[in-house]
């Protein structure tokens, strides 16, 4: 049989005409049957126990070849009692384009592969005990060049989902774990390369959503009405936020929302903010964005939601112009993401002075899919050598120690190592100190409770018909848990462990949270030694070191503090060279512009403040805040001692009597306050 007869024998059964099979005896001139080795090519004569497991076969050697195969023609034979007794497979680029009709639904302008290309493969059913299929035909000509490995993948036939993973990827899509996500699991689980599994993040995408409207196919369509929703939810909540687009088909495209008490949280802890979009709503597929916050618990904050059918740049764009909107057009000091272009030009065209930085945990979490499998036993110990390198003092220590780190670790050509450098001043702590973070870049405990409280989002997507009003909840919750723990912080007894009157100071003011955070660096203070260089310039190193150090510029008049290490600036946390400053000139106290209202014992301001009543217009929120300071400190205090508390509970009823004989309009209130006094 030569290579030209594919052609010919397709002709002739196109026309009626019939080849004859081959005889049994010539089939046992080919190799020993079975259903094939892996390894090797199909052979005339060779046995398949299905149609499907050739097929299987055939798929696979074509893959380790180079090019992609699909069914070409089904035939029975004598068209009586037979059924299905003939099957041809072909190379993907076998036959001619079909042509395209003149006139009617517009075409897509898309050039075909078919270049008439020989190469296939004929299997006939035996009439055995059981039956059998045998190979009667095949050439493995082909008239165009074959594919590399890293291009055959694409291509459709071996692009297949298994039984096993299509179950494993929709209880991935029911967890509510991004197809990204999904496929780096599934990665690391297969022992492969990434970007080498048998099926692409696009066909993952088409499971979820094919799955997607089967489940919801007889469901009424108000119950995924999210705009609908939004009305209601405002009907019953008028703090309540939100705006949304539609495309030219009248389909939903973008929605926004948030809450009251979310906007009056932003105006205390909005000072950097991560907008984490890499998560998606499989129930919906739509891509799912939150930003969210720290409080001066330490404590993640809700700050707003977005669903988005597209993540291009301008949906992207449209996102961060409502989040402004939202916020009153406060735009926060930094906003962290994750790699993502679209989202990079987005920012610089919407937050101009905002600064934008990569959030290291939402990097960090791709790095066993890209390093785990070049350095295997190597890995643990590069990423505790990176991890060092992040928090690096200085730019050019960390650009030395990143070079000896690829050259350790032969990372030369890693395309993602080149990436990260690249994009370091976006991410590494030596090019990110002086623009402040609020440490959402420093704790892996900040990155668990931000991903807990995402988790509860996409949880949400179990009941789309009261999607809303569950995100809510789960707001309500987090709430209610960040209360009970900023209560058991309050109640808990604050070890002091210097002499230092700054740490009594501090620990009055500041919350547990931030406190710790002090106190951590008042305790290492008490290792460095400062040297005065001139009238307002200090040294501060080491005791153990003989050079280096830090340099830190002190205005009495002013009582302003600065270090060059720049940790206050980025944290909101004073660090121990000043202090270390602060303590050679006899300071008892630390200068209040130093212990930031971010970080200080005030309550968040709830848009149920006062009994569920809103605040009387005139009253500032930054006042009340300063009450509820005081009220806070004036409670650690009094509970020291039954003496202590005994005369402050009548202090208080006596303070509480005298206001509750003041006006309470706002008019007069300075007269009114001088009476008080």
């Amino acid at each position: 049989m030569t290579p030209a007869e594919p052609a010919s024998l397709l002709e002739c059964h196109a026309s009626g005409g019939e080849e004859e099979d081959e005889s049994p005896d010539e089939a046992r001139a080919s190799p020993e049957a079975g259903d094939g080795d892996p390894a090797a090519g199909p052979y005339v004569g060779q046995r398949f126990s299905t149609h499907d497991a050739a097929y299987e076969f055939y798929s696979g050697f074509a893959r380790r070849r180079g090019f992609s195969i699909r069914r070409h023609r089904t035939e029975g034979k004598d068209g009586v009692g037979r059924g299905l007794t003939r099957r041809y497979f072909v190379c993907h680029r076998a036959g001619s384009a079909p042509a395209k009709p003149l006139a009617g639904a517009a075409q897509r302008n898309r050039t075909s592969l078919r270049c008439g290309c020989p190469a296939y493969m004929r299997i006939c059913r035996v009439a055995a005990a059981p039956p059998e299929w045998r190979v009667t035909g095949f050439s493995d000509h082909h008239n165009h060049a074959l594919l590399g490995q890293d291009e055959v993948r694409l291509l459709p036939a071996p692009r297949v989902i298994s039984g096993a993973d299509r179950d494993r990827i929709l209880m991935f899509a029911r967890a509510g774990i991004s197809v990204q996500q999904m496929m780096r699991v599934m990665e690391l689980e297969k022992c492969v390369e990434p970007g080498n599994l048998p099926f692409t993040e696009k066909d993952v995408r088409n499971l979820i959503q094919s799955f997607r409207k089967a489940d919801h196919e007889d469901e009424d369509d108000d119950s995924i009405d999210l705009p609908g929703m939004c009305r209601n939810f405002k009907e019953k909540d008028p703090s309540f936020k939100f705006e949304f687009t539609r495309d030219a088909n009248n389909s939903l495209q973008n929605i926004a929302w948030t809450y009251g008490a979310s906007i009056q949280s932003y105006e205390m802890f909005g000072d950097a903010v991560v907008f984490d979009t890499t998560h998606r709503l499989s129930a919906l597929d739509m891509a799912l964005g939150i930003w969210v916050g720290l409080n001066n618990h330490g404590m993640p904050c809700f700050f707003a939601c977005v669903l988005l059918r597209e993540l291009n740049q301008e949906s992207l764009s449209w996102a961060l112009q409502v989040f402004l909107n939202f916020m009153n057009r406060k735009a926060p000091q930094t906003i962290l993401t994750d790699q993502n272009m679209c989202l990079k030009e987005a920012i610089e065209k919407e937050l101009p002075s905002t600064k934008h930085a990569l959030c290291i945990w939402l990097i960090a979490v791709r790095f066993p899919s890209w390093f785990s499998a070049n350095l295997v036993e190597r890995y643990d110990d590069w990423n505790n050598e990176f991890n060092r390198l992040y928090n690096m003092d200085n730019t050019v220590s960390f650009d030395l120690g990143w070079n000896d780190m690829v050259n350790c670790y032969g990372l030369h050509g890693n395309r993602h190592i080149a990436s990260l450098f690249a994009s370091r001043n976006l991410w590494a702590l030596p090019y990110l100190r002086g623009h402040f973070s609020a440490g959402l870049n420093a704790s892996p405990a900040v990155s668990t409770s931000i991903n807990s409280l995402i988790q509860r989002f996409l949880s949400a997507q179990t009941r789309l018909a009261n999607f809303i009003e569950q995100v809510s909840d789960v707001i309500e919750y987090k709430d209610q848990v960040g209360e009970q723990e900023t209560m058991q912080q309050n109640l808990q007894n604050i070890s002091l462990k210097t002499a230092s009157p700054i740490e009594g100071h501090a620990a009055a003011v500041l919350t547990a949270h931030a406190f710790s955070k002090l106190q951590d660096e008042l305790v290492m203070a008490a290792h460095y030694t400062s040297f005065h260089i001139q009238e307002s310039s200090f040294l501060v190193r080491h005791h153990t070191e003989v050079a280096g150090g830090c340099s830190v510029t002190w205005n009495q008049r002013k009582e302003h503090i600065s270090c060059s290490c720049q940790l206050f600036e980025s944290s909101g946390i004073l660090c121990r060279h000043a202090l270390c400053v602060l303590s050679t000139l006899n300071y008892f106290q630390i200068p209040d512009l130093y212990l930031p209202v971010r970080w200080r014992r005030i309550q968040p301001p709830h848009h149920k403040c006062l009994n569920g009543a809103p605040l009387p217009k005139g009253v500032a929120s930054e006042r009340v805040g300063a009450l509820q300071s005081m009220v806070t400190a004036l409670v650690s205090e009094a509970a020291k001692s039954n003496v202590r508390m005994d005369l402050a509970t009548h202090e208080v009823s006596v303070l509480l009597s005298r206001i509750k004989q003041q006006p309470v309009s706002m008019h007069g209130s300075d007269e009114n306050a001088r009476r008080l006094h």
